[in-house]
């Protein structure tokens, strides 16, 4: 069993940076970042596999955000540069059970962080 804590959310201007933390209890196979807005289903955000060589983003946050992760601290990174008010959600850190690879499906994961609030508004 794994726990995951994130950290640093907030709220920020439109335009403004943000980085999101999540803290493992141990070792973790590849990892993701997904959020849920009220009112709306929870979407997959970016993904990292467990190298941290392979990444992949959804479109709305494509070249805006970067996900990264170090092994050593057992630590996963969301750099959220030139936000908008469309990101405000709560963002889940997950990670998969057993598979090195990683994946946008959230049905893929089996431990889920209780999430951080991010909001952003003038």
């Amino acid at each position: 069993q794994v726990q995951l804590v994130e950290s640093g959310g907030g709220v920020v201007r439109p335009g403004d940076s943000l980085r999101l933390s999540c803290a493992a209890s141990g070792r973790t196979n590849a990892m993701g970042w997904f959020r849920q807005a009220p009112g709306k289903e929870r979407e997959f955000v970016a993904t990292i596999d467990r190298s941290g060589d392979a990444r992949a983003y959804a479109a709305s946050v494509k070249g805006r955000f970067a996900i990264s992760r170090d092994n050593a601290k057992n630590m996963m990174y969301l750099q959220m540069s030139s936000l908008k008010p469309e990101d405000t959600a709560v963002y889940v850190c997950a990670a998969r059970r057993l598979d090195t690879w990683y994946s946008s499906s959230s049905s893929s994961y089996a431990y889920w962080g209780q999430g951080t609030q991010v909001t952003v508004s003038s």
